[in-house]
């Protein structure tokens, strides 16, 4: 079908700011935002029917939203809107036209969705600009990034929607999880070209394999470099990010001139995935936020969209913010681009207790506590996908930080590609139950060891990796084994690859036993150990995996153990582990987060709560250089009593509901 099929009698529109209108903040500036998208097709017959300028006012007027960011294009490829460039999806009414001159006059920057790499009419018009698998078929929905897709429908596509519609920028969709490696005639030239390799590897066993996933990762990151460089050279103030780059999705040293780092999070446990995500992009260095859907998606239940209550996303945004990020939420309108008054309400809701933790939670700066590493390495090795989502692969980590959050410890998340930079900054390093570290990481660590840290090695192949520090004599080579340890009520199992030990040195912590049966054939499970003028304890199994797929108490207690005789933490919390402590500072304010994560969603027959129960007596203590002028509960600014002692402020907090920020002044 062409354009012309689509709406020929409707003329691309000029929308112009009023000359009086209010200044919109720059992304870099901005906290709170919401993302509405529809992906339009040529199946749509709707679109834009029940736009309003009076429904857009009352949605600015009760959420007071920084920025939104509308649909533009999605993974479909039909422009939601009359374009001269490529084929648009029938439409009724402009939407964007309304929304730009609503956000417009209001001050609120007006973003649109917009899918980049993913453009399935892109490739059914072009199969030549389909990327190729490696059965030699064209894609059905990933353009290449060696072809021309980018320079003759892309970077056109957006320059329209800038001019036409005065855009602050484009949330770019589809890119590095959608992004495969490429078998066409120009990759293969190129590699062949590049390497000397003459037959393109399809897996692992392939000679060239990871050069050829490598040389994929190269070509996308030419690929953004040149839009978004197209894009500031013609639009100097338009703004943009690349969903998921510079994530855990795609965790380098940023180099690619995005103006912004976004993400969005779904699925089952989204608190448990935000809370490594948000500690991941923290380090990074970009103005940045992350996006909770407003909704659990039909893929994990029969019945499609069961949108979630006002508290449940608040609970979802605690986590967020703690990390000193923006926060925005999505919602998908009906199709013909109504937004019911009773979403409006949440997403109201949500705002306001965003904005009334604004003061204390953005841009702050974290207080180095426990680091946990996260690796690069491992996942661009052994994941054998060009970027993330990578799914089971980043348990290690998700799992290590679940478990030290839940047993009250400060927690931040080190990129591999930072540890240098900032290892002498934390008291204790945690290294999760990767697979492939790589010596840089390894040879930092031991510096660190050697320097004074802490150091807690998780892992069999970590375990080799770093024998000459811990103390031990390894038997045999890893395998995976029954593996019970005995916790405070039962067992915890954390049966997996598992690595033999004999002390040599080192003092042994835990044990473990193969069956359920404590006094018979007991192997070792944990050591500590002097090195340097550091200290390093050791599980030679996988705890944060097993973790991160079971949430067993004892499993957490066991981790919880070993970290209690490698580190004393200068926060303990008395108080049930679904409460999160996150240590932060802004200017003179000492400030500590505290979210309360009980009951939430984590499966997908109980996909949204209404209920969060308040936790409470928490009784707290800090160790801060000086006794503080002023302690309150924010907001709010409720006064809470406590003392200073050697060093040491001990209080209590009477009632934790979804979260709040206690601060220390002075």
């Amino acid at each position: 079908m062409t354009r012309r099929e689509f709406g020929s009698t409707l003329a691309a529109p000029l929308v112009a700011a009023p000359q009086a209108a209010p200044p919109r903040k720059a992304r870099k500036d901005s906290f709170f935002g919401i993302h509405l998208d529809l992906h339009p097709s040529d199946q749509d017959t709707a679109l834009g029917r029940d736009v309003t300028e009076e429904m857009v006012e009352r949605f600015l007027a009760r959420i007071k939203p920084d920025y939104v960011q509308y649909d533009y294009k999605g993974h479909v490829g039909f422009i939601g809107y009359p374009s001269k460039v490529s084929a648009s999806a029938p439409i009724v009414k402009d939407s964007l036209a309304i929304w730009r001159k609503v956000t417009a006059a209001r001050g609120v920057a007006l973003y649109i969705h917009f899918s980049g790499v993913w453009d399935s009419q892109a490739v059914k018009e072009h199969p030549e600009w389909a990327r190729v698998g490696p059965d030699g078929k064209p894609d059905v929905n990933q353009t290449s990034t060696f072809g021309p897709y980018v320079d003759k429908r892309m970077i056109p596509q957006l320059r329209e929607a800038a001019d036409n519609y005065q855009l602050d920028g484009a949330w770019v969709d589809g890119e590095c999880w959608a992004t495969h490696p490429d078998y066409g005639e120009a990759a293969a030239r190129a590699f062949r070209q590049a390497t000397g390799i003459e037959k393109l590897p399809r897996g692992p066993e392939d000679p060239g394999w990871l050069e050829f996933l490598e040389f994929n990762r190269e070509q996308f990151r030419k690929y953004v470099r040149h839009y978004v460089e197209e894009l500031h050279r013609s639009h100097p103030h338009f703004q943009i990010a690349s969903n998921w780059l510079y994530t855990t999705f795609v965790p380098e040293k940023p180099d690619l001139p995005v103006d912004f780092i976004s993400g969005d999070y779904l699925g089952n446990a989204c608190i448990s995935r935000a809370r490594l995500e948000a500690r991941y992009i923290s380090q990074v260095g970009k103005p940045w936020d992350l996006m909770a859907w407003g909704f659990q998606w039909g893929r994990d239940n029969p019945v499609g969209h069961v949108h979630k209550s006002s508290v449940q996303l608040m609970q979802e945004a605690a986590v967020v913010l703690a990390q000193g990020g923006g926060f925005q939420i999505y919602y998908q309108p009906t199709r013909a681009g109504k937004v019911d008054d009773r979403h409006i309400e949440v997403m109201g809701k949500v705002a306001d207790f965003c904005r009334a933790r604004q003061k204390w939670s953005h841009e702050t700066e974290t207080v180095p506590e426990v680091g946990v590493l996260f690796s690069k390495e491992t996942l661009y090795t052994r994941a054998g996908r060009l970027f993330g989502g990578w799914g089971a692969a980043t348990d290690p980590a998700r799992g290590v930080v679940d478990a030290l959050i839940e047993s009250h410890y400060a927690v931040d998340v080190i990129p591999d590609w930072k540890l240098a930079e900032v290892a002498g900054r934390y008291p204790c390093i945690v290294l999760p139950d990767w697979s492939n570290v790589g010596e840089a990481v390894r040879d930092e660590l031991l510096r660190y060891l050697k320097g004074g840290g802490r150091l807690l090695v998780i892992g069999a192949d970590n375990a080799a990796l770093f024998r000459e520090a811990l103390g031990v004599r390894l038997i045999g080579e890893p395998s995976d084994q029954p593996a019970h340890v005995a916790g405070r009520e039962v067992f915890a199992n954390v049966r997996g690859k598992w690595v033999d030990v004999e002390p040599a040195g080192a003092h042994v912590l835990e044990t473990r036993f193969p069956t359920y049966d404590s006094t018979r054939d007991a192997k070792v499970a944990a050591t500590l150990h002097s090195y340097g003028d550091g200290q390093v304890a050791a599980i030679y199994g996988p705890a944060g995996a097993v973790f991160a797929v079971t949430h067993a108490p004892e499993t957490r207690r066991f981790i919880a153990r070993v970290m209690e005789q490698l580190f004393t933490p200068s926060l303990r919390i008395e108080g049930p582990p679904t409460v999160e402590a996150v240590r932060r500072r802004k200017g003179s304010l000492q400030l500590l987060h505290l979210a309360n994560a009980t009951a939430m969603q984590v499966a997908s027959e109980y996909s949204a709560i209404d209920f969060v129960p308040p936790v409470g007596p928490l009784r707290l203590s800090v160790q801060m250089r000086r006794p503080p002028a002023r302690v309150s509960f924010e907001p709010g600014g409720i006064a809470v009593r406590g003392s200073w002692r050697d060093g040491v402020w001990t209080g209590t907090l009477e009632r934790l509901d979804v979260h709040g920020v206690l601060v220390w002044e002075g």
